[in-house]
């Protein structure tokens, strides 16, 4: 493989697997010639430049409203032009194959490549799949799904194969020790129970910790580490109470995460689905807390999932308290024989070989 363009955009969720294929991409083929299509104000053209060596196509786009409104009319027309740029980008670089993630940017990416017949191919990230997906199902020559779930929602692709998420790939390859002393825990071999409420952080999820900090500081076989999101550190170290708790880390951000969770034994957070690759990959039990505040609900059907194959539980953020976070984490931590079953049904859910599966369809693609 000489040329390999890519195109996902909004979110990490949709970004960073782009980037995981790149890694897989290169490693198989080290001289391969990268490109990507995002848009100039989203998150990938802060983060696919810093990715290192990668060509970058902005075209500009924005999503269908769910509801008729006449900011649709201006979407239709916004995605036209962007089919047009993208079609351009395309003659430009010339790639092999054309690689979509998700997130409104790889609609007129994939449907531009679809109909210059340069081969496509799509990986959908969560159990429900996004308008995106659906709408390119019947164009691209290959559609991806990272969960098992979500087969139903895509009956008229072309092709329907379950990868796993390459996230997961790099999951695998991380390093528990080294996670444990980025944490100072080297002399420690007590489990880790690691509360993160995503990059952010999640105010309701922080909220919940600091009502449980009597019971944990209680809990001494386990150790606890807290990441509160850079905007709410400051404070919630000020309501953190100034008795010692040599059991509990508090960190703003973890910029480690996979060497961190590497270490975990028991995963507190959101459920969005690079996230879940990760944990499935390394076979960790989880409890979950879907944002509401996402596209489609996704994350609850994400949770919902990952629930109903018994490698986590699931706490609506309105049912979300000190006392319903405690007894779940309790309920998993005091009870190995359960521990043991979450870890074993993660772990079987898991793709730790995605990124090579995908790297395998896209040489079948392209060839």
């Amino acid at each position: 493989m000489k040329k390999i363009l890519l195109s996902g955009g909004g979110t990490g969720g949709h970004i960073y697997p782009a980037l995981s294929i790149v890694q897989a991409v290169r490693r198989r083929f080290p001289d391969v010639e990268v490109a990507y299509i995002g848009t100039k104000n989203g998150l990938e053209a802060t983060i696919v430049p810093k990715a290192g060596d990668i060509r970058f196509f902005d075209v500009e786009i924005q999503g269908f409203k769910r509801k008729l409104s006449l900011d649709n009319v201006q979407t239709v027309a916004k995605f036209l032009k962007a089919v047009r740029d993208c079609k351009e980008a395309i003659r430009s670089f010339e790639p092999e194959v054309v690689v979509g993630t998700g997130g409104y940017v790889s609609g007129p990416t994939l449907y531009a490549a679809a109909k210059m017949n340069v081969p496509t191919f799509i990986l959908e990230p969560d159990v429900l799949p996004g308008l995106t997906t659906r709408f390119l199902t019947r164009y691209v020559d290959t559609v991806a799904v990272s969960l098992s779930g979500s087969e139903q929602y895509l009956t008229k692709a072309k092709r329907l194969i379950h990868t796993g998420n390459p996230r997961g790939t790099e999951a695998v390859q991380a390093d528990a020790v080294k996670g444990r002393a980025s944490l100072g825990l080297e002399g420690s071999d007590k489990p880790i129970v690691l509360i993160a409420g995503g990059s952010r952080g999640a105010k309701p999820i922080n909220e919940a910790v600091l009502a449980m900090l009597p019971r944990m500081r209680e809990f001494k076989e386990l150790h606890f580490v807290f990441v509160t999101g850079e905007v709410h550190y400051d404070e919630v170290t000020a309501k953190l109470n100034n008795e010692p708790m040599d059991n509990l880390t508090v960190q703003p951000f973890i910029y480690n995460m996979p060497d961190v969770l590497a270490a975990t034994s028991l995963m507190v957070g959101r459920s969005g689905a690079s996230f879940l690759a990760e944990l499935t990959a390394l076979g960790i039990p989880s409890i979950l807390v879907p944002s509401p505040y996402v596209t489609n609900n996704h994350q609850e059907m994400n949770a919902r999932w990952l629930e109903e194959q018994g490698a986590g539980r699931m706490i609506l953020e309105r049912e979300l308290t000190g006392n319903t976070l405690w007894t779940a984490i309790e309920a998993i931590m005091k009870d190995p024989e359960s521990h043991h079953h979450m870890s074993e049904a993660s772990k079987r859910l898991g793709r730790p070989d995605a990124a090579e599966v995908i790297v395998d369809e896209l040489v079948r693609v392209s060839s």
